[in-house]
């Protein structure tokens, strides 16, 4: 298996925070803001349970694509890069390889509302398609949860996909969702013509 971040120099520093490759040593800091109830709502997982959540945390595979946000040394977020290969015909299916990434992201919640989160996936949408070289990332999401889409739109990814009630959440039964998208070709065109501030 090929290291997610191997050609990117970590930690990698915006304005405000730091993105560095999570570490085991990191659950319990990630646990305790997921376990929020603004928080666990929208995660796959309430975090309530130590055990289950240290364990689906450190599964090698899904902790080599994950990033912590750090400010002034404390852990406020996470971010997962799941990379993946994109849908070939049997004849080209090797330059289909590794070239696509599912994004996800979430923010403790004394860290909201600040731009935290703009901040750093805008750094990693630059190391998704400049250091890792994939040509799309994709991010999906309840559509009650306004916050995240409004994320992927300030993002400038562009809404693909909305299912109707396919999604189960753990109390509000079955909703909607959305899936969002952004090419490499595009990210560079919009940073191209974005003066700086």
């Amino acid at each position: 298996m090929t290291e997610t971040f191997a050609n990117t120099a970590l930690p990698v520093r915006t304005e405000r925070l730091t993105l560095r490759k999570a570490t085991e040593a990191d659950t319990e800091a990630v646990r305790s803001y997921r376990q929020h109830s603004d928080v666990s709502m929208w995660m796959p997982s309430d975090g309530l349970d130590a055990d289950a959540f240290r364990s689906r945390f450190c599964e090698p595979a899904k902790l080599d694509g994950k990033l912590v946000i750090e400010r002034d040394g404390a852990i406020i977020g996470d971010i997962m890069v799941a990379i993946a290969d994109g849908w070939a015909q049997d004849e080209v299916r090797e330059r289909a390889q590794n070239v696509q990434a599912e994004l996800g992201w979430c923010l403790a919640p004394s860290a909201q509302g600040r731009g935290f989160a703009l901040e750093a996936m805008t750094e990693v949408l630059r190391i998704c398609f400049t250091d890792l070289g994939l040509r799309r990332v994709t991010a999906g999401c309840f559509a009650d949860n306004e916050p995240s889409w409004r994320l992927m739109e300030r993002l400038h990814m562009r809404r693909e996909n909305h299912t109707v009630r396919e999604s189960l959440h753990r109390t509000l039964g079955w909703l909607d969702g959305f899936e969002y998208a952004l090419l490499a070709d595009e990210w560079a065109e919009r940073t191209a013509t974005t003066d700086p501030q």
